[in-house]
């Protein structure tokens, strides 16, 4: 893997030149920083950054390089990486290939050398915004942001994205792994740019895991007699998939629904509820949600920057059960007689604390035992 010269332009006029690695591309997305410290194999391959040029908080990267136990999905999505520093030269025992060489191969650019600390306070401010990396060898300084705004204007804003198509599985499959005995039945996961680990956490306990496209009518779902429906995270804006929300409201009541993250904003929608983009959105593995049914806190992993707003919700019966201690956004609610449960954060984490992977003991045992 060569390195080479290299620019990140933010759409509001900021200007970061540093020492590109991964591919020698121009390639632009929505930049969002991710707070994470560790795990960033997994951010990386979470289908849910399609179109995103992610930001890393942690000072250095790559220093664990990649393997293939901590993959979260087939391939990558994300439009672009930013660190601080870049480590070429892997330590783990697990590593086949470095982060650069990984890549290079998906075609995904990366830069290295900015302070990412102040690129995070931009857009902590200024809000996520429009972004491109691109190589400036051939480039003279003075034409630097000439040349960015030219290829920023190629650039589609997130708001009003449909990015779900575009993530999901083309048809159906089975998802399955060697031990698991499945012999619970089978629960029939809408693929919106599923992880894998929330496939793992359904497998592991016992349950086989139907997965399928994202526009799959209701129908033909209910055909695999499904113990329960789960509806995953993904990409985009959840406005702009009015077909699944048609779907879901006709499963709404005749069978279990566990909602996670843009699923969770599927289900609002389906229940009449809004959705809204967040200044900055929520990526992170360290952020703090109040479960209204304990009042216990638990540290969650997010990735998300949409949200949605529970008081429009046009049914009586749904009931508020997590909350952001960051900001107050919804996390999650649930409904005893329509039989789901619905939460914004990751209680699969992969990567990220597994305070929360009760969620998925909650629904079983509450909606199908």
């Amino acid at each position: 893997m060569s390195f080479f010269e290299a620019a990140l332009y933010l759409e509001k006029g900021h200007l970061f030149e540093g020492q590109g690695f991964g591919s020698e591309t121009s390639k632009g997305g929505e930049a969002v920083f991710n707070t994470g410290m560790s795990g960033y194999q997994e951010i990386y391959t979470d289908p849910s950054y399609l179109n995103q040029i992610v930001v890393m908080g942690s000072s250095q990267i790559g220093n664990t390089g990649i393997n293939p136990q901590d993959l979260e999905s087939s391939s990558l999505l994300l439009s672009g990486v930013v660190v601080r520093e870049y480590c070429p030269v892997p330590s783990n025992w697990r590593s086949i290939q470095t982060l650069g060489d990984y890549l290079a191969m998906a075609k995904v650019p990366a830069i290295s050398e900015v302070d990412t600390r102040e690129i995070t306070q931009i857009l902590r401010d200024e809000g996520s915004q429009r972004a491109i990396i691109f190589p400036t060898d051939k480039i003279k300084k003075s034409e630097l942001k000439v040349h960015a705004e030219k290829l920023l204007q190629s650039v589609p804003s997130m708001e009003g994205l449909d990015l779900v198509s575009k993530a999901s599985c083309k048809k159906p499959y089975l998802f399955t792994e060697e031990g698991w005995r499945q012999d619970a039945g089978t629960i029939v996961v809408y693929d919106f740019g599923v992880k894998w680990n929330i496939l793992r956490h359904l497998g592991k306990r016992g349950f086989q895991v139907q997965v399928v496209p994202y526009n799959t009518p209701a129908e033909e779902v209910l055909k695999y007699h499904p113990k329960a429906v789960l509806l995953s995270n993904g990409p985009g804006d959840p406005a702009t998939v009015p077909s699944s929300v048609q779907e879901i409201q006709k499963l709404i009541g005749k069978v279990p629904i566990l909602a996670i993250c843009m699923g969770h904003q599927l289900l609002a929608r389906a229940l009449g509820a809004q959705t809204y983009k967040l200044k900055f959105g929520h990526h992170g593995i360290n952020h703090p949600v109040k479960d209204l049914s304990n009042n216990k806190i638990i540290i969650t992993s997010q990735n998300h920057g949409f949200a949605v707003r529970l008081e429009t919700c046009s049914e009586k019966d749904v009931q508020l059960n997590h909350i952001n201690l960051n900001d107050g956004t919804v996390e999650g609610f649930c409904s005893e007689s329509f039989r789901f449960y619905s939460v914004q954060f990751h209680p699969e984490s992969a990567p990220g604390p597994s305070d929360a992977s009760y969620i998925f003991e909650d629904f079983i045992r509450g909606f199908i035992q």
